[in-house]
């Protein structure tokens, strides 16, 4: 087995605990409706560093192509920052999203392009960007292949030091009485890229995960913040909020600033970056 199927056989993996413990994900769009809308953000906001570090990487003149770039998070802020931005999205909701809030916004230079990345003809940008979508691509070879075949300057592509799905393990363990399957993250990309002849550069990003920055002040919040997402397959909710409940003081630690989680797995944001093998 080479590298490129043992990235697979770890999605694989990932995919029959999910549908064994919390059955088949919907298969319409499981990225729309009220998820597509947690990943809109104000493309005029003030970036924070981690995604500042990303946009040093853009010129005016650029065309900025974003593999699975949902609602905009990243690619509208850049769209102020470049010539074009093409996001190629899979899911309708996050496409919705994205002409929604790039419309509120006045960006005239975006638009979604709405297809699978290994389905998507003729795309080409001086940057071709994806962010926390590796995780989840099983043929990550020819998607790797097609990033830097796109690209005339500059490929990225960043990740978390432990895949977001993962960071709930301690919560899994207790919930699901099992090991949580681990997805592929980037010691694993980083070994297909070296295997590819992909030599790139690395850097840790400064900022922690953007989305649970803010640490909960009761005990309520607390409870909510381990029982929300989507981890929790919706008939477990009860027994898992009490097994929670049961194990407050080992999953939380208290003081003056609130209920400090101690099953969330700390994580930094990888910068993964090469120029295009041609």
């Amino acid at each position: 087995m080479n590298l490129s199927e043992e990235y697979a056989s770890r999605i694989d993996t990932v995919r029959e605990q999910n549908i064994r413990l919390s059955g088949e994900a919907p298969k319409d769009d499981p990225w729309g409706g009220e998820l597509a809308r947690l990943f809109r953000f104000d493309p005029h906001r003030t970036l924070d560093p981690n995604l500042t570090i990303t946009a040093s990487y853009l010129r005016p003149t650029d065309v900025f192509i974003d593999v699975g770039g949902g609602a905009g998070r990243v690619s509208l802020p850049m769209s102020l920052r470049c010539n074009r931005v093409i996001n190629v999205d899979a899911s309708q909701g996050m496409a919705a999203e994205f002409e929604s809030s790039a419309l509120e916004a006045g960006i005239s230079n975006a638009c979604v392009r709405l297809s699978n990345w290994l389905d998507a003809d003729g795309i080409k940008g001086d940057v071709v960007f994806t962010s926390d979508v590796t995780y989840f691509i099983k043929e990550i070879g020819p998607f790797i292949s097609k990033l830097n075949a796109a690209a005339e300057r500059t490929v990225i592509i960043t990740l978390w030091s432990v895949p977001p799905p993962n960071r709930r393990s301690m919560l899994y363990r207790l919930v699901y009485g099992e090991e949580q399957a681990v997805a592929p993250g980037h010691r694993e990309l980083l070994t297909v890229l070296w295997q590819m002849g992909i030599l790139p550069d690395v850097r840790v990003l400064p900022e922690p995960p953007w989305w649970d920055r803010e640490i909960p002040t009761t005990r309520t919040a607390a409870m909510d913040m381990a029982l929300g997402s989507r981890w929790i397959n919706p008939e477990d909710r009860p027994r898992a909020g009490g097994l929670i409940e049961g194990n407050f003081d080992e999953l939380f630690e208290e003081n003056s600033t609130g209920f400090h989680p101690l099953w969330l797995a700390d994580a930094r944001e990888l910068l993964v970056t090469w120029e295009p093998l041609k």
